[in-house]
């Protein structure tokens, strides 16, 4: 595998009352669990493809609270034709209630179409790396389930 290319990716945590709004979508022949974001252009900031995906993804201003997370490790891509090395980085969100888009409470509710995508709530607390597809995702659990416990730091952040 020779990789000479990178794949930047930008996410949002959008947090309320202890939960976090993740996106379920069916691409590349598979259904796939992660957090709302996606690609960045060449020429646009992190900041503003995030704010892009969300009015793409969820129809939804959001303003950005701060930075959580760069991926600062090796990742290859795992499910693209083209071997490239992934970077991924979280922000922490906030949007304007009441928030305007549909959720659903059923993991994978739409079915098996490209592109096809819907969102749902899940606590916290009782994420699981599993609950996702992709490797830094998973290992993203663990640092923002973490992030949460800090008393005094980061709830507010959270508001949990």
């Amino acid at each position: 595998m020779t990789i000479n290319q990178f794949n930047i990716r930008v996410y949002g945590f959008l947090i309320d009352k202890g939960s976090i709004l993740v996106t379920d979508e069916f691409r590349l022949g598979i259904y796939m669990t992660k957090f709302p974001g996606g690609g960045l252009n060449f020429g646009e900031g992190t900041i503003e493809c995030l704010k892009r995906e969300f009015m793409e993804e969820l129809n939804t201003p959001i303003e950005i609270v701060s930075h959580f997370y760069t991926t600062d490790f090796f990742q290859p891509t795992t499910l693209l034709p083209s071997d490239m090395q992934l970077f991924n980085i979280y922000y922490i969100v906030n949007a304007e209630k009441p928030y305007h888009f549909q959720t659903t409470a059923k993991k994978n509710d739409i079915p098996p179409m490209d592109g096809a995508q819907c969102f749902r709530w899940l606590n916290i607390k009782e994420l699981r790396s599993e609950d996702f597809t992709f490797p830094i995702d998973q290992f993203i659990v663990g640092e923002l389930k973490a992030a949460t416990t800090i008393e005094h730091v980061l709830p507010a952040i959270f508001n949990i």
